[in-house]
Order: C-alpha cells, then sequence, then structure tokens
C-alpha cells in the first residue's frame, strides 16, 4: 500500500481540515436538504464528510478525489461504512468531473485545489466555476484557508503554491462577486487549527518512527518538516474558514 503525509495524518483525523464535523453538520442542516437531494464532494479525502451526507442526510453523493492514494482510503472507508449504494467514487481532477455532471443541489468544498480547471483560480473565478455545476437555490459549502492578518511574503508564497486565498472578508466578497448569497461563515477557533496541524504531525512522526526504511519516507519526512514549520512561522496569520453560501433561485 502507498503511503504518504496526507493519507497519514487524514487517517487519524475525523475531518481532513481544520474545522469539526459538527460544524459542517449544523451547516448542511440549515440547507434542508434530505432524501434524495444529490451532492458533490469535491477533494474527498478519507470521504467522512461524503459518507456522512448520506448516512445522517439521505443524500446521493458523487465524491471526487484526485490523489490515488488518499482514493485508496475514501474507498475503504465507504466500503466499511456500507454506503457504495448512496456514495460513488470518482479519481479525476475535479474540473473533469463537473463539466460533465449536471447541476446537483450541493457542493461541499473544503481545501480543494484547482476546482475551475485553471491551475490557481482568483476566489471569485473558483466560486464563479463552482456556481455553474449547482440547480437554481442550490448550495456550496466552502471551506480554505482564510489569511487573519496580512501574512509575510514567503509565507504568502509558500502557502499559495497550490491554492490563492484571501481574508474572511476577502472571501465573503468574492462569493458576493461570483452571485452567491453568503448565508454564513465562520473562522475556526485557533485550537481546532492547533489541533488540525499537530495531530496530522503527530501521525506522520509516529509512522516514520515505525517505518524509517520504508519506501516514501523521505518525502514524507520532508512533508512534515514542511508542514511543521508553516504552521509554526504561520500561526498568527493562517486559519481556516467555512463558508455556507447559495445560488439564488
Amino acid at each position: 500500500m502507498s503511503m504518504s503525509f496526507q493519507r497519514i495524518a487524514y487517517e487519524v483525523r475525523e475531518v481532513c481540515n481544520a474545522v469539526e464535523l459538527a460544524t459542517l453538520e449544523a451547516a448542511v442542516a440549515r440547507t434542508g436538504l434530505g432524501q434524495g437531494a444529490t451532492a458533490i464532494d469535491i477533494g474527498t479525502g478519507n470521504a467522512t464528510v461524503a459518507i456522512q451526507l448520506a448516512q445522517r442526510f439521505g443524500l446521493a453523493v458523487a465524491a471526487i478525489e484526485l490523489d490515488p492514494v488518499m482514493a485508496d482510503l475514501a474507498r475503504s472507508r465507504i466500503e466499511a461504512a456500507g454506503v457504495e449504494n448512496r456514495v460513488s467514487l470518482t479519481v479525476a481532477r475535479a474540473a473533469e468531473v463537473l463539466a460533465r455532471k449536471g447541476p446537483v443541489d450541493l457542493i461541499v468544498a473544503l481545501g480543494t485545489t484547482d476546482v475551475s480547471g485553471e491551475g490557481r483560480p482568483t476566489p471569485e473565478a473558483g466560486f464563479i466555476a463552482l456556481r455553474r455545476s449547482l440547480k437554481p437555490g442550490g448550495w456550496l459549502l466552502w471551506g480554505d484557508v482564510v489569511w487573519l492578518a496580512e501574512p509575510p511574503a514567503p509565507l504568502r508564497q509558500i502557502t499559495e503554491a497550490t491554492n490563492l486565498y484571501t481574508d474572511d472578508d476577502g472571501w465573503r466578497a468574492a462569493a458576493a462577486a461570483a452571485g452567491f448569497e453568503v448565508i454564513e461563515g465562520r473562522v475556526s477557533p485557533q485550537d481546532v487549527f492547533d489541533t488540525y496541524s499537530g495531530d496530522s504531525i503527530a501521525a506522520a512522526r509516529a509512522w516514520l518512527d515505525a517505518n524509517p526504511e520504508a519506501p516514501g519516507a523521505a518525502s514524507i519526512r520532508l512533508n512534515a518538516d514542511r508542514v511543521q514549520a508553516i504552521m509554526e512561522f504561520g500561526r498568527d496569520y493562517i486559519g481556516f474558514g467555512l463558508y455556507l453560501l447559495r445560488n439564488p433561485d
């Protein structure tokens, strides 16, 4: 079985981001969606969110994961939960899947990359791309890095290697500019963010201690060191925001 820093980290996490599952469930409950509604979970990770959408809310979920190593974990979790008939898994780029699927009632996109197929879209461009895949009156649950203060240039450069981020006001403004109604938004408490990063790094260190000569160990160690350095240097600048957005009727 192939391993990566992300897989090791997300095997010990309930949610693959710095937000609690109860917070996500409360946001989805606000949509009023239930049995028969359709959803897409972009960057499903360990599939916890996709499974909860199916089990708790009765949604039919299309889970998307680009990383084959993470997709292997997601597949095993979906099978173990017995929801294969309600959660499908596709290993592909999100933009490719969205382009061939019809509009859905809900899109969940937490810590995703390249949702528009442009590489590093602006926040507004990412929202515009996702809105095209929602039904009128549909919902987007979006979560990503939030700048808590203007970061030093090196921190921004490293953190934004694959995604462009903004502050809380910037995410809200980008959503509104893309045509969404901003129903609610919140930034996770810092202790939630600290637990997320700390759990991930500790899991990787423990795995490395047990498997020092395993294939991929050098890459996993490098990623653990990189994430730890970013989190320590950037703690006062980096947060995680969650936004419930509605596509107008």
